[in-house]
């Protein structure tokens, strides 16, 4: 950044940290939070269809085409070692790649379609294009772009000093590694003041430590689907129905049981690390970076009674890092719905539930337009491979709308087993203790029942939508095919450590030998399932 740009980004630190934002922020809010409870009361909000959308998240390493033999080291047993690469500039040029949190980081987007099967088929190819595309411009520059959950490979500084380089400019700390927009760099500095000392405290089995910044979250990554329900009316229903899936979903979908070698100090029994760890540690990463506050900001949502809660929620919502509208965006014009709420639509971005309501978005056709009701389908790790990114995104469509179509009980089930089946999720994966109300209303908590009904639903929910019932197996086979081989990639991950520790490495070799071995076999592209 030049040295214009970060006077910029300092300026606006300063000025999101002022006493003074804070209170004509907060006016803004009860402005538009009430403009936003009447337009949905009135049903400007409704639209005529459900729909889609996808977040991804990636991250780059060096590639094993890069000219240098510096450029890509070798493990102790000679095999390239996919060390995590900053990415240049010139990839960002390409309008398939946006920036993300870290200097590692690329966020692939897909433009929203209706749910069905035309619906579905474009996300897919707009997933695997804009994939491509990404990953061509990536490779210009000697990187290769991953799909995975958690790196476990750092560049050749290591991890600690990749994450904990930090630069002061008048009080404003500054991430090295963190993308200089100014909304990171406010948030950061803000989780700071909550701080004892300016340290953030990261604790997982086996890793006790500290860092300077919330730069660790970008250890992890993330999907996240979108579902835009028609109407204001019934959005409680899904919304509350989809709080339900969150274990099960996560269950199916861990991917991220390992750190980086090094943050393990002084593990004397790895085999045990192994068995401890949980399968999803993103969930633990992005939770203890950035909950600070008095009232943890990244958790599971509690339900809503009407349509109108999710603005109430953002409201009440512990504040990080307020940015005044005219500070980024000149323009008068206060017609479009995102201008009309842009204080209220900033807030929103720092409200970290595991799911939550986004109100507006891009438009989706001439019946469906950028005033809507989406939900945010937050706590999916990054897939193995484009195959079961679409996979997932089809079963979390398909899942909460076969529930609410068929009217399932699924709502019943007390909100506290619904968090507590999460939670379970995170440490245990596919043996995960997870709670569940069958259609006949029965509580259960045999998970060849609990998944049975999933999927069924999922498929029911995907036909409902008018996709073809080959185009729903093909959708939901790879991820179906888990539950019928009782494995995910986490599970995958935590075996190949076990037999490389088995044969006589250590911890950081058996990591990363695990680690070249999944690079090797996302980049083949063939869905997880193929691999066992």
């Amino acid at each position: 950044m030049t040295r214009h740009g970060t006077d910029r980004t300092v300026e606006l630190v300063e000025r999101s940290l002022d006493p003074e934002t804070a209170t004509v922020f907060e006016d803004r809010l009860d402005e538009q939070a009430a403009w936003l409870r009447e337009a949905i009361e009135e049903g400007t909000m409704d639209n005529a269809d459900f729909a889609v959308g996808l977040e991804m998240e990636i991250y780059a390493v060096e590639s094993g085409d890069a000219s240098s033999p510096a450029d890509h080291a070798a493990g102790t047993d000679g095999a390239a070692v996919p060390r995590l690469a900053r990415l240049p500039e010139g990839v960002f040029e390409t309008p398939a790649a946006n920036k993300e949190l870290g200097r590692h980081n690329v966020e692939i987007n897909t433009e929203p379609t209706v749910l069905g099967e035309d619906g579905l088929a474009a996300q897919a190819e707009g997933i695997r294009e804009r994939t491509r595309s990404a990953r061509a411009a990536a490779r210009d520059h000697g990187r290769e772009l991953v799909l995975d959950a958690m790196w476990t490979l750092p560049p050749e500084e290591g991890t600690r000093p990749y994450l904990s380089s930090t630069a002061e400019r008048d009080g404003v700390v500054l991430a090295e590694n963190m993308r200089q927009d100014p909304r990171y760099v406010a948030i950061d500095n803000h989780v700071l003041e909550y701080t004892d000392g300016g340290r953030i405290p990261l604790s997982v089995p086996g890793v006790d430590t500290t860092f300077p910044t919330i730069l660790f979250e970008s250890l992890a990554t993330s999907i996240q689907p979108h579902l835009q329900i028609p109407s204001a009316d019934s959005f409680p229903a899904y919304y509350n129905a989809a709080i339900r899936t969150l274990g099960p979903v996560l269950a199916l979908s861990a991917n991220a049981p390992f750190l980086p070698a090094e943050l393990y100090d002084g593990v004397d029994d790895p085999e045990a690390l192994v068995e401890a760890t949980p399968h999803e540690l993103r969930i633990d990463v992005f939770e203890q970076s950035v909950n600070r506050t008095p009232n943890a900001k990244v958790r599971v949502p509690h339900d809503i009674e009407t349509a109108t809660d999710v603005v109430d929620r953002v409201l009440g919502d512990d504040r990080y890092a307020p940015f005044l509208r005219e500070w980024i965006d000149s323009e008068t014009d206060r017609e479009s719905l995102s201008e009309r709420v842009w204080e209220f639509d900033h807030k929103r971005g720092t409200y970290w539930r595991w799911l939550r309501c986004v109100i507006g978005g891009d438009r989706v056709d001439a019946a469906n337009d950028e005033r809507s009701l989406r939900i945010e389908y937050r706590p999916i790790p990054t897939q193995p491979t484009v195959t079961d990114v679409v996979g997932m995104q089809a079963l979390v469509a398909g899942l909460i709308r076969g529930l609410c179509e068929a009217d399932h009980p699924i709502t019943t089930l007390p909100w506290a087993a619904a968090e507590s089946s999460f939670y379970d999720a995170v440490e245990e994966g596919l043996d995960a203790d997870l709670e569940w109300v069958t259609a006949e209303g029965e509580h259960t908590t045999d998970r060849a029942i609990i998944f049975g009904e999933v999927f069924s639903h999922a498929r029911e929910g995907l036909r409902t939508a008018g996709v073809p019932s080959d185009a729903v197996d093909r959708y939901l086979s790879p991820i179906e095919g888990r539950w019928t081989a009782r494995t995910t990639p986490s599970a995958w991950k935590k075996a190949r450590v076990r037999e490389a520790l088995a044969e006589g490495a250590d911890l950081a070799d058996a990591i990363a030998t695990m680690q070249r071995e999944y690079v090797r076999r996302s980049l083949d592209g063939d869905a997880f399932v193929s691999w066992l």
